[in-house]
């Protein structure tokens, strides 16, 4: 699914991944491309307006796990997530938590969305997001992790900004 794939998680190289991500140029316009790896497709950015999401882990598949053993890998990849918020928090300041239950309701009405959260979906990236910004030359930054449905693998991703990245309200 992702270039990530097969990849232990270790928190000092995905933080690198983010700080990297924020000296990454952001396309001011134009549509969502997706760029996987050359030989095998595996995917490893999405570029679009105002925006940048690369995959920082991929858990195995959860193919023919039950529980207890699918409960623990969710909860493995949740306490990365844990673990990568912490060390952000410490270097920008206390994170804000950007839901993603309302997008995904707007996908699924056909209501339009901006190109960051229609190219989350896209990715099937479900997770709500925890958000930081602006953290350096006015860019904002997300992670997250999550999966689309039971026996996919856990992907954990990093979205940076070149604006606020806020949260929808939920229509009537």
């Amino acid at each position: 699914m992702t270039a990530r794939s097969g990849q232990a998680f270790e928190t000092g190289q995905v933080l690198s991944d983010v700080e990297a991500l924020l000296t990454q140029p952001i396309p001011t316009a134009g549509p969502t491309v997706s760029e996987g790896e050359t030989d095998t497709g595996e995917w490893t950015v999405t570029r679009g307006e105002g925006f940048l999401i690369i995959p920082l882990w991929e858990s195995d598949n959860l193919t023919g796990l039950y529980e207890p053993e699918w409960n623990k890998a969710v909860e493995t990849a949740e306490e990365h997530l844990t673990d990568l918020v912490r060390e952000l928090d410490h270097r920008w300041g206390t994170h804000r938590k950007v839901a993603m239950h309302v997008p995904l309701f707007r996908k699924q009405a056909g209501e339009p969305l901006s190109p960051l959260f229609q190219a989350l979906l896209d990715k099937d990236c479900y997770g709500d997001l925890a958000v930081w910004g602006p953290v350096s030359a006015r860019r904002w930054v997300a992670v997250s992790v999550g999966h689309s449905d039971g026996d996919a693998p856990m992907i954990m991703v990093a979205a940076v900004c070149d604006r606020p990245i806020t949260e929808l309200e939920q229509q009537p």
